[in-house]
């Protein structure tokens, strides 16, 4: 259990359709329990929300807030996450998308959902993120960070080593860094290992490699990694939970970084993550 919020922050999902009611919902029940739903201005536009009495509408989405609620998929709790890192802000979120692996609960008996969230009904687990460092700042991010070629040009060549030890070079289409909770993302579809939540450490995997010995890397916690670009003359993209966020240029090198308990989800009874892995993807031996 954890201490009723006093104050809520809502993000929802790009589409609105299918969220206004929800919205609504979660400021009505909200009042009733004395607690303050902040709006951001995003929200109010999308939704058209000029007419919802007891919400603090257009609030500053970065403003203090005790919890954040997210109705949405994985997509838009990964962006509330990031939003918080560093922050103790649980973000409690319903599941409005297509898998929602991260999800608190599911939009099926939404009342319920928001009772839990109003109440303090959950668990808090923290999540560890990655940071990238380059020339444009410091980028974190709670799934994975991606060094991809763009589509039009050649295979990439990337280079990588871990606490200064050169591990190789492989051609490829690029090179995923991910967290435990980002290792059923991208890394799976690259064949790399399914990461449980709690794991100290992160995963190495790489995308369409050219080459039989490219395998991924569990890497320690405190171990960083760097990655360079080998490619003579072609860029390669970096993105961080699949947002494009600066260009490797041919022979710069970047360096990434563990960091623990960065981002805070909330959980209920029964959604651990065994659970989360059997519901979502289908028992592994099938």
């Amino acid at each position: 259990m954890s201490p009723p919020p006093k104050t809520i922050t809502v993000f929802t999902r790009r589409a609105p359709g299918e969220t206004e009611a929800a919205v609504r919902r979660l400021v009505e029940l909200a009042g009733d329990a004395g607690i303050t739903v902040r709006v951001p201005e995003e929200e109010v536009a999308k939704h058209s929300l000029a007419d919802l009495p007891g919400a603090e509408l257009n609030a500053d989405a970065d403003g203090p807030t005790d919890l954040a609620v997210v109705m949405g998929g994985d997509g838009t709790i990964l962006t509330a996450m990031r939003r918080y890192a560093g922050r103790d802000v649980p973000v409690f979120a319903i599941n409005f998308g297509a898998i929602g692996f991260l999800a608190t609960v599911e939009r099926d008996g939404l009342d319920d959902a928001i009772n839990r969230a109003l109440t303090g009904e959950f668990d808090v687990l923290r999540l560890p993120a990655l940071a990238v460092g380059t020339s444009s700042g410091e980028h974190l991010a709670v799934n994975d960070i991606s060094f991809h070629r763009r589509q039009e040009l050649r295979v990439a060549e990337l280079g990588y080593s871990v606490v200064g030890a050169e591990l190789g070079e492989v051609r490829c289409d690029g090179l995923v860094v991910a967290t435990p909770a980002g290792s059923t993302g991208y890394n799976l579809a690259n064949g790399g290992p399914v990461m449980a939540w709690g794991v100290q450490g992160y995963v190495v995997s790489f995308i369409a490699p050219h080459t039989l010995t490219a395998r991924a890397l569990v890497v320690a916690p405190g171990d960083a990694l760097q990655v360079v670009n080998r490619s003579p003359e072609e860029p390669v993209d970096v993105t961080t939970d699949g947002r494009r966020v600066c260009t490797l240029d041919p022979h710069e090198r970047v360096e990434v970084t563990f960091r623990d308990g960065m981002a805070l989800l909330a959980q209920v009874g029964g959604a651990s993550f065994y659970n989360r892995l059997r519901d979502k993807f289908g028992r592994l031996s099938d």
